[in-house]
């Protein structure tokens, strides 16, 4: 009997799929939680919310609530080997409700690849020997642009005040072509479409062997921007004025720490940056070996998480504080958060220093790399998870690839 229950294991571990090995599995869930948020959003909320003293209520509630969700999410998976649906319907099946709300989430969160696409557009347009977001001498500007140099000085003109930086504008004008209302739909904007179809594509080839193929990507998607991360971190901290900036993002008020809706941040932070209740780790977890100790995973990789977010703060603040040198203006006056950090503020700043392609090119691969491994895992959890549901269908030889394939047209 024992003999039996352990040939259908070793059938099914043949049919779903195991991490190649410990290291591709820690990459792929490491890779997945380490992403934009840390980079646009936690430097942000910690330097709103009390500086230094954020890092209490943040530290506080990574120890005693996002530690312990994590390890509850991965050994769910592990213990279930199924998919956020059907893992719910093991351990209680008036529970599988909580599976098909995941999928749903899921399935909006895709359109995360977007921001992707915005990042590869920037990417291209790197380049140039003259970055498009610094002149006003596009087809795309209006009249009241400012370029890099105007927007920079402190002796603007009372109509100049009133103008837009030439950033904004290829943003606004150039990228998105935002059109004068909802009324208004625009046209396609085919250069954009093309970047998609590039991170549509690069995904599927990421997934479409499950995580055979995710697992050998993440050796690169996972690691690289850590790369990346130091050559700009060491580039911001040589920079004059990066000291101020550093100064604002870590500068504690004590007051914020009796504020409850400092507590709130701080949660929602640790939720959205360990990926908790999304369902990927639950799916990233079935892939284990069923005895797999994964306490220590767990932890290392919820400290690097944090860590990632802690030393990505010095590496935007550093050149918020150049750039608002530069500006003759406080720091708070140039601190962005979300995209208007990322495509606005920073490749203004990159723009100001000696090589600015060289700068520009870094930050962008890096946001490219940091989204690509959150997108791909949150689109092979989906396919996991419906896989799992339809088990006799979708374990099929063959079909799994071609599943993922019209998947991905729709």
């Amino acid at each position: 009997m024992n003999r039996q229950r352990r040939t259908t294991e070793k059938q099914g571990d043949e049919e779903r799929g195991r991490w190649a090995s410990k290291t591709e599995y820690c990459l792929v869930v490491a890779g997945n939680v380490v992403g934009l948020g840390n980079v646009w959003r936690f430097p942000y909320l910690c330097y709103k919310n009390g500086g230094g003293a954020f890092l209490v209520q943040y530290g506080l509630l990574a120890v005693f609530s996002g530690l312990p969700l994590f390890l509850l999410e991965i050994s769910i998976g592990q213990y279930t080997q199924e998919g956020f649906i059907t893992c719910w319907t093991k351990m209680c099946p008036l529970a599988m409700g909580i599976g098909v709300g995941q999928l749903v989430i899921a399935i909006f969160n895709v359109s995360f690849i977007l921001i992707e696409a915005w990042a590869l557009f920037y990417l291209v347009f790197s380049f140039r020997s003259q970055l498009p977001w610094t002149t006003c001498d596009n087809t795309w500007n209006t009249a009241d642009c400012l370029d890099l140099q105007t927007f920079n000085s402190s002796n603007l003109t009372a109509n100049e005040t009133k103008g837009t930086s030439a950033a904004v504008e290829f943003w606004e004008r150039r990228m998105l072509g935002l059109s004068g209302g909802i009324e208004e739909l625009g046209s396609v904007r085919w250069e954009l479409a093309l970047c998609l179809l590039a991170c549509w594509v690069f995904c599927y080839f990421s997934v479409w062997k499950g995580v055979r193929s995710s697992g050998k990507v993440s050796y690169f998607t996972a690691t690289f921007p850590y790369v990346m991360l130091l050559i700009l971190l060491i580039r911001g901290l040589t920079l004059p004025g990066a000291s101020e900036g550093i100064y604002y993002y870590l500068y504690p008020d004590i007051n914020r720490l009796a504020d409850l809706q400092v507590w709130i941040e701080a949660g929602t932070q640790i939720f959205f940056s360990n990926s908790l209740t999304a369902g990927t780790l639950n799916v990233l977890g079935s892939y284990n070996e069923y005895k797999n100790n994964n306490y220590k995973d767990c932890f290392w990789i919820c400290l690097l998480n944090s860590g990632t977010s802690f030393v990505a703060g010095f590496v935007v603040f550093s050149v918020l504080g150049f750039m608002a040198q530069e500006q003759g203006v406080s720091v708070d006056t140039v601190t962005e958060s979300g995209p208007g950090l990322a495509f606005i503020a920073y490749p203004q700043a990159t723009a100001l220093m000696p090589l600015p392609q060289f700068w520009t090119t870094c930050f962008f691969l890096m946001l490219i790399l940091l989204t690509v491994d959150s997108h791909f895992v949150m689109v092979e959890s989906i396919f996991t998870s419906v896989s799992d549901l339809f088990r006799k269908f979708f374990r099929a030889p063959v079909k799994h690839e071609i599943f993922v394939l019209i998947s991905f047209f729709h």
